[in-house]
């Protein structure tokens, strides 16, 4: 092979790298700020959201005075962080971003660590449902410049199934199973069945305790313990784990779950289709059910409205009630964006309104965003290249 027939090892980074540079210059044109967080972050704070588990995927450090650092492992909680350190935090503000992100793989599996990612977030905007379909409309066209025409949208709405729970009114520890179970795109069969007791003894223990009155419970366990000299385990007081063993007998009797807030809720999880269709739906079950969800309904038929102005086919958009994305600080609308015949999103984002305020800030700030993963971008392209 000739010197001029050699191929071009670097061809694959130029490309992705003449993407990224693609999106972001149309993000610049739409009006977003061109902002980049430092690549060493705090690890507490990502530690904090997603758990112990995911130091794994981590790539961690630590500074001279034995501060725990990770390189960026996302965009969205550095963008925060950084927005809420300038006096403008609480007002309206858009950024674009673009660059590496870093997550280890998993112990035995392959990959290389480092992704490109662009995206961009939205700040302090009181009009909620405009700046969603600002978001979306963006990100969509922003991947088409880098290439990627005709993705599958899917959409869903973290506060109108709040709004939906807030209605069923089920005990707190079976709202906080079909709130984690929702979040893990479980099945509502799946968040309904009563969790394996182990062991006989904890099987007679869990009964009892349902037998009797919760406040005559809880005084029960705490009085077992304290005669077992059990001192406080993991930093969890005795009054703590006496809690959870309620929980645990609420779920395991499943007890505060009637045969018809059953049925409403795989109801409600069932709706799917395109958003006007979705919402008449939902209309009428909450009309038959006497639920209240109408703030909610206009909310979404009004952002809606503003998707459709867009010059969107929400046609073209599948909305499902049982549709979440795997991260806990969505609180509203939230979307995904991917080839047909691709499982991993090429765009990811929604409205987090609740996640600045643990982050520092006084109050919540409206706030929502997306992101392009831009490896993903490549195969979506081809696609569109084919089709």
């Amino acid at each position: 092979m000739t010197a001029d027939k050699a191929p071009d090892r670097q061809a694959p980074e130029r490309i992705a790298a003449d993407r990224l540079a693609a999106i972001l210059a149309h993000f610049e044109r739409a009006g977003f700020t061109r902002h980049e967080p430092r690549l060493l972050q705090p690890a507490g704070v990502f530690l904090d959201r997603s758990g112990e588990d995911f130091r794994g995927h981590l790539y961690l450090t630590t500074n001279a005075s034995g501060a725990e650092l990770c390189l960026r492992p996302e965009y969205t909680i550095p963008v925060c962080l950084d927005y809420l350190a300038t006096p403008q935090a609480g007002e309206a503000a858009a950024f674009a971003y673009g660059g590496s992100i870093f997550r280890a793989p998993l112990h035995g599996a392959s990959g290389e660590g480092e992704f490109l990612q662009a995206g961009i977030e939205s700040f302090g905007r009181d009009d909620r449902e405009a700046a969603d379909a600002e978001i979306l409309g963006a990100a969509l066209d922003a991947a088409a410049a880098g290439g990627a025409k005709g993705l599958s949208v899917r959409i869903g709405d973290a506060g109108l199934v709040s709004a939906f729970l807030d209605g069923l009114d089920l005990p707190p520890v079976w709202r906080r199973r079909v709130e984690s179970g929702h979040a893990r795109a479980q099945s509502i069969a799946e968040i309904f069945t009563p969790p394996n007791r182990r062991g006989a003894e904890q099987s007679g223990v869990l009964a009892a305790l349902a037998k009797v009155d919760s406040a005559d419970a809880r005084r029960l366990v705490e009085d077992l313990l304290a005669i077992a000299g059990i001192t406080p385990v993991g930093g969890r007081s005795a009054a703590e784990i006496a809690e959870r063993f309620l929980d645990q007998a609420t779920l395991t009797e499943g007890a505060g779950v009637s045969p018809e807030k059953r049925a409403l809720a795989e109801a409600f999880f069932a709706i799917e289709g395109a958003p006007d269709i979705a919402s008449a739906a939902l209309r009428k079950l909450a009309e038959d059910a006497k639920l209240d969800l109408t703030a909610a309904l206009d909310s979404f038929d009004t952002r809606a409205s503003f998707i459709a102005a867009r010059g969107l086919n929400l046609d073209d958009m599948v909305f499902s009630a049982s549709f979440a994305r795997h991260l806990d600080y969505y609180s509203g609308f939230v979307f995904e964006a991917r080839r047909a015949d691709e499982s991993a999103p090429v765009i990811g984002g929604g409205r987090y309104d609740r996640l600045l305020k643990t982050l520092g800030a006084k109050a919540d700030i409206p706030a929502v965003g997306a992101a392009i993963w831009i490896d993903r971008l490549a195969g979506a392209a081809r696609a569109g290249e084919a089709a």
